[in-house]
């Protein structure tokens, strides 16, 4: 996979996760607490919504098993981290420039502010 346009659609469920790996590596459990309390509980990631995501997203390219570990942590032999590639975070460049627009357009509607502009 070369370029973005190369990329499969992304899901919801990988956004989030590319989201949360923008900042660094994480573990799967650390991405699921990222959307849960980015989302105020209102999206919750399950393991296997999460570790199919994040095969797929492995797949093709956009996140990579990082070999980190965690010495302080109580059973890190089991945790595996992930990272996003350059070309992952060129995707979710992409995808969040995307939602600012798609939020911009429905700000302009008034859809967020309560004031709901009429035709």
């Amino acid at each position: 996979m070369s370029s973005t346009s190369d990329s499969p659609a992304l899901t919801t469920a990988g956004f989030q996760v590319l989201l949360a790996l923008a900042s660094g590596q994480s573990h799967g459990y650390a991405v699921m607490g990222f959307v849960d309390q980015l989302t105020d509980g209102r999206v919750r990631l399950g393991p296997g919504t999460l570790y199919r995501t994040l095969a797929r997203l492995v797949a093709d390219e956009l996140v990579r098993e990082s070999g980190a570990t965690d010495p302080s942590a109580p059973h890190d032999a089991r945790r595996r981290y992930y990272e996003l590639t350059p070309l992952g975070a060129q995707v979710v460049r992409e995808e969040a420039a995307l939602l600012a627009r798609l939020v911009d357009a429905a700000q302009t509607a008034g859809l967020l502010n309560g004031n709901r502009r009429t035709p």
